[in-house]
């Protein structure tokens, strides 16, 4: 027997990365535009965006945070106050120094009107945003200030890949002001439990929750505290920050303000953020070889009706039984929302629709002919086990939020199993060598996983990690206590990391 057909070639075997790729073709999320390094984002992938958003937006509501907008240009000056900041982002920012065109000469177009000081295309909002607040803030009534805003950021990046890592992305950045260091790392913290919360329990991607390393840390930051996720190649994607930027903004922005003892002081800042590389990780945690995988809570449609007939009679008969059965299903809550349910009535062969959805990833697909009407039933099946049945009407309505309560929870509990299944420690160079194989010539991760290890300084394991292009992801909150030998030096250490390979 020759091997299965799948939706899907190559399979995640054969070449992860183009996987990852056909994925995102074959369910119509995204494509690569005509600007360099930049996507379009299609109906589909940009509707799984939007109940990101939708979510998120209302987590930061609840924890008294407040939307607002700043501009997309960042005058040059301000980032140059900030050293450790600029230079951390100096080779990634788009300039803009001209703010006109005119004619050529020859039937084109060139810049023209020199800009007094160049102009940078944000790629993060902390000058800018800090430059505003230091004029809002005078007393320490102002404070807290607790803002998010949703935008775009430019980052020129040399290797791009659709959702993960393009020139243009779509983010949320939050950026708080407070008049005590313990109240900014309070934020901190907090906002880390929104994003592992959001992640865990909409995405159903189990995350390791951290603190990044000096040499991994935020430009300009004091802390950074990160999620790291486990993708099907066993490498690590970085779903969230949120940084502890000390006073380093507040006073390269000169944002001061008159404490209670009537003291001029500087405030503390925070800013944190997650990104459209989130539904990259929703495609590499969840996938299969047939398409898209959506957990429920985030599906643009979670039930799909797909009507069976051979004719204009069978047509009529068949719909009308789909559309008093989408009043049933779309009338329940799941999630504290209406479900959302479709019909698929375009004149297509049922078998190309069924396909179709399955690629998209929808939750649950139900197929209904003239011999289902018969029994008063459906057939139903599920994307998370791609396992279809037979089911009587009654016992499906009654049953589906428990349906799709039970596809979320699978997704998540699958994903947990994977990454403990390849989550180690590692005590010696050798076993750490073994573990981290190079990636074959198609970027195909050997080997490797989440690494356990104890290591007793950055500088010294740097030259390794580079050899092999593995990266320290984070120090665990949960990091066990005491102390151990660290895996390179044999020198005792009280620091454990996770070590992988990464996005």
């Amino acid at each position: 027997m020759g091997a299965a057909k799948t939706a899907i070639s190559p399979t995640r075997v054969e070449d992860y990365p183009e996987w990852y790729q056909q994925v995102i073709k074959g369910a119509d999320l995204a494509e690569n535009s005509a600007v360099r390094g930049c996507m379009v984002i299609k109906p589909w992938g940009y509707a799984i965006w939007e109940n990101m958003q939708r979510v998120l937006d209302q987590m930061f509501k609840d924890t008294g945070h407040q939307n607002a907008y700043f501009p997309l240009f960042i005058p040059m000056s301000f980032l140059e106050k900030e050293a450790q900041h600029v230079e951390g982002f100096a080779k990634e920012c788009a300039v803009v120094t001209h703010h006109r065109l005119e004619p050529d000469g020859k039937g084109g177009l060139r810049p023209a009107g020199l800009l007094e000081e160049p102009l940078i295309v944000r790629p993060t909002s902390e000058t800018i945003i800090g430059a505003t607040y230091a004029k809002w803030v005078q007393s320490y009534r102002d404070l807290p200030i607790l803002i998010n805003q949703w935008a775009n950021v430019v980052r020129w990046e040399m290797r791009t890949r659709l959702f993960l890592r393009t020139t243009e992305f779509l983010w949320q950045e939050g950026h708080t002001v407070h008049a005590t260091s313990e109240e900014a790392m309070e934020e901190t913290r907090k906002m880390l439990d929104v994003y592992a919360d959001f992640v865990e329990n909409y995405m159903a991607v189990p995350v390791i929750k951290g603190e990044k390393t000096a040499g991994e840390r935020f430009p300009g930051a004091d802390m950074t505290l990160s999620i790291e996720a486990m993708m099907q190649d066993r490498k690590a994607l970085q779903a969230g920050t949120s940084h502890f930027l000390g006073q380093n903004f507040s006073k390269a922005q000169e944002i001061k303000f008159q404490d209670k003892n009537g003291e001029i002081a500087y405030a503390w800042t925070t800013s944190w953020g997650v990104s459209t590389r989130l539904v990259g990780a929703l495609i590499m945690t969840h996938s299969d070889d047939d398409g898209l995988v959506l957990p429920p809570r985030l599906a643009p449609s979670q039930i799909v009706l797909i009507p069976i007939y051979r004719d204009e009679a069978q047509h009529a008969e068949v719909l009308e039984y789909c559309k008093a059965l989408k009043q049933e299903l779309a009338a329940q809550m799941y999630s504290e929302q209406k479900i959302r349910v479709d019909i698929d009535d375009r004149d297509v062969r049922s078998a190309d629709k069924k396909w179709y959805h399955i690629k998209r990833g929808v939750p649950v697909r139900i197929e209904i002919g003239p011999k289902d009407i018969a029994k008063n039933a459906a057939f139903v099946g599920r994307r998370d086990t791609n396992q279809s049945q037979s089911m009587p009407r009654d016992e499906l309505v009654g049953g589906i939020v428990a349906m799709l309560t039970e596809i979320q929870n699978n997704l998540f509990s699958r994903a947990l199993a994977m990454q403990k299944a390849n989550t180690v420690e590692l005590k010696s160079e050798a076993e750490f060598r073994e573990f981290f194989q190079p990636d074959d010539e198609q970027g195909q991760s050997t080997g490797g996983g989440f690494a356990k290890c104890w290591f007793a300084s950055e500088a010294e394991v740097q030259g390794l990690l580079d050899e092999l292009k593995v990266t320290i992801r984070c120090i665990p909150l949960d990091a066990p206590s005491g102390e151990g030998v660290c895996f390179l030096t044999g020198k005792p250490t009280a620091t454990q990391a996770i070590f992988a390979k990464s996005y």
